[in-house]
């Protein structure tokens, strides 16, 4: 299954009853991104805003479910295509003999021809061309009320090396800075900044193109972990069954797909001084702040005569990038798997963990240690190695099962045994950690240990009964304990004074009642809703850097902050996000409006439960312990 441009593809969600079409007038300043956050955390319909101030219909929420996740790849499920893909690798790595691997041969001509395809004149994406181009005419974004500016927000940004040729697909955010300039937000780990830099070597102009739509696969496809030199558009071709038509761009010498909606043409020039960038309500829940970037120059912009304009919103999860998480986990499953470590059966990134904060694996083990090997090697990994927290498990338990991976920790895990604690690359955007992007991460070993990993009696662990009683004061005003759940976890909610708060010394000092041994306590900032799960685990996968904020107190306990270090001692030395929300007279707004959209029943704002947790300040959190530069 594909689909020739966006325009189809909604209308497929239409007729399946799973897209609205709001009428109204609706500003992409700040009001659609209240909505759309409302429609994806309930499990909302795709939105198409066909009144926004613009030529251009705006498209959201086009991803956000399993069903139409898997209809954007072209399957009829995420499973069918991961099946797919592990059946395809599985079969050629276990074809050892010449016979073997010829008997294979056709399968993989079946794929050589899945190249992309280049044809000449012009494509669908070239029906309108403005040689004059002015970025307003976009119905681009302002998402949250401390962006920078107007951001777009799913650009496929085509690149290529100037010395092998070799072209890449990738997803950086843009910000506008002017009709025709904006911000290439890449990060250093990425593709497109190796390919700035090579240009960079030869003081030449960095041709650039923008796509935004057409097939929903590329969009997928520009966000998938594939090796460098491996093409995007032949992912596509596998997952939808077609191969991909190119055309050559109008001002530069880069080819896209010919159905794409909109096309944005331009240049990033290396001789420039990199310009300011940010900041923006990010898929960690909280902004990452200003930096320096290039910026693209646009030559041109072309768009097919029914274009339709794609948009989507990260922040606190879940958001719509969840369930592109969710799909890289079905289809590139087989790759880690044989690659990496044979004796993963599951892996699972939780939405909590924002894709590289927090990784859940199960194993087949047979060999003490085992579980040890597989956290090393999975923290040297390709783009695992961007990951913060990774907890294994034996294979008995589903990666899914929160409940069961919770037994299996506090049920196999002594701290002083089975955790492995590391420093090592980050993502540029946590901004928990000391240094920019490096840190520390932590590898949970929760299998079943095997007699030669005993190093002592594995008792299980005894609940213990906590209240309020002579706990709670000026610092800790609340406490929730998960003893319902039979786990010994204890949720500490703090409000740290003026002057700032030694976390550590408040660790030692807590009463023994709550530090038993083999217990697991957790400070977060007051405001936070400790009754959710969900919450609180994006804020310890978020806030803390495991080699900081981690603490096995004397008599076995384990404590973690993961509060904002904005009032902590010693003083952070990095500037600190604020948390990604609405703000009230927007939240007032859509509450007003929300009958005119036609969109269902009313749902409340998501934000309204984040906004205790916003603290001083805009984007970055006023600190009063650091000293001022």
């Amino acid at each position: 299954m594909s689909f020739n441009g966006l325009a189809q593809y909604a209308s497929y969600l239409d007729a399946h009853g799973d897209l609205t079409r709001v009428k109204c007038r609706v500003s992409p300043l700040l009001e659609i991104t209240e909505i759309a956050d409302r429609m994806v955390k309930r499990g909302g319909r795709a939105l198409l805003f066909e009144d926004n101030g613009t030529a251009f219909p705006l498209f959201i929420n086009a991803f956000a479910s399993d069903d139409r996740m898997a209809a954007a790849i072209g399957r009829n499920s995420l499973d069918d295509a991961g099946e797919e893909i592990f059946s395809l690798i599985e079969s050629v790595s276990e074809a050892s003999s010449l016979s073997g691997k010829l008997s294979r041969l056709p399968r993989m001509m079946h794929l050589l021809r899945l190249a992309p395809v280049r044809k000449r004149g012009r494509g669908e994406c070239q029906e309108v061309i403005e040689m004059n181009p002015d970025l307003d005419s976009l119905p681009i974004l302002k998402c949250w009320p401390h962006d920078a500016e107007r951001f777009i927000t799913l650009p496929l940004v085509h690149t290529r090396h100037p010395e092998t040729g070799k072209s890449n697909l990738g997803m950086y955010r843009m910000q506008v800075m002017g009709k025709d300039v904006t911000g290439m937000h890449w990060h250093r780990h990425k593709t497109g900044a190796r390919h700035f830099e090579a240009w960079k070597r030869r003081g030449e102009r960095m041709p650039v193109t923008v796509t935004l739509g057409g097939d929903p696969v590329y969009t997928y496809a520009a966000t998938a972990p594939l090796p460098e030199n491996m093409s995007e558009y032949l992912l596509a071709a596998f997952l939808r069954r077609k191969r991909v038509t190119l055309v050559r761009c109008l001002t530069n010498d880069i080819w896209v797909p010919a159905d794409s909606d909109i096309v944005i043409e331009g240049y990033v020039d290396p001789l420039e001084e990199p310009v300011t960038e940010g900041p923006f309500g990010d898929h960690t829940g909280f902004y990452s702040l200003a930096d320096l970037y290039p910026r693209l120059h646009v030559t041109c912009i072309t768009h097919r005569s029914n274009a339709v304009y794609p948009a989507t919103v990260v922040g606190v999860p879940p958001m719509e990038d969840a369930w592109m998480g969710k799909a890289t986990e079905k289809i590139f499953f087989a790759p880690i798997k044989l690659a990496i470590a044979p004796e993963i059966r599951e892996l699972h990134m939780p939405v909590a963990g924002v894709a590289h904060n927090l990784v859940i694996v199960s194993i087949d083990k047979r060999y003490p240690g085992q579980g040890l090997k597989v956290l090393s090697a999975l923290f040297g990994a390709g783009q695992m190695m961007l990951s913060k927290y990774i907890i294994v498990v034996s294979s008995g338990v589903s990666v899914t099962d929160y409940p069961a991976v919770a037994e299996a920790l506090f049920g196999n895990v002594r701290f002083n045994t089975d955790l492995l604690l590391t420093r090592g690359p980050l993502d540029v955007l946590d901004h928990s950690s000391d240094s920019f992007s490096m840190g520390g991460k932590l590898g949970i070993d929760a299998t079943v240990k095997l007699p030669e990993e005993r190093t002592g009696e594995y008792q299980s662990l005894p609940l213990f009964p906590l209240t309020d009683e002579g706990i709670t004061g000026d610092l800790i005003t609340g406490i929730r304990t998960m003893a319902e759940y039979s786990l010994p976890i204890a949720v500490l909610a703090i409000k740290k004074p003026r002057q700032g708060l030694d976390m550590r010394q408040f660790a030692t000092s807590l009463p023994a009642s709550l530090t038993m041994p083999g217990t697991v306590i957790v400070a977060v900032d007051e405001g936070a809703d400790a009754d959710d799960p969900g919450m609180v685990t994006w804020l310890v996968t978020g806030n803390s850097d495991p080699s900081r904020d981690l603490y096995r107190l004397d008599n076995g306990a384990l404590f973690i902050d993961a509060t904002s270090k904005t009032l902590s001692l010693p003083a952070f030395p990095r500037d600190w996000p604020n948390v990604v929300c609405s703000d009230p007279e927007t939240i007032e707004l859509v509450d007003r409006r929300w009958s005119e959209y036609g969109i269902g029943d009313f749902i409340t704002s998501p934000s309204l439960r984040l906004l205790p947790l916003v603290r001083p300040g805009k984007a970055s959190v006023e600190t009063v312990n650091r000293p001022t530069k």
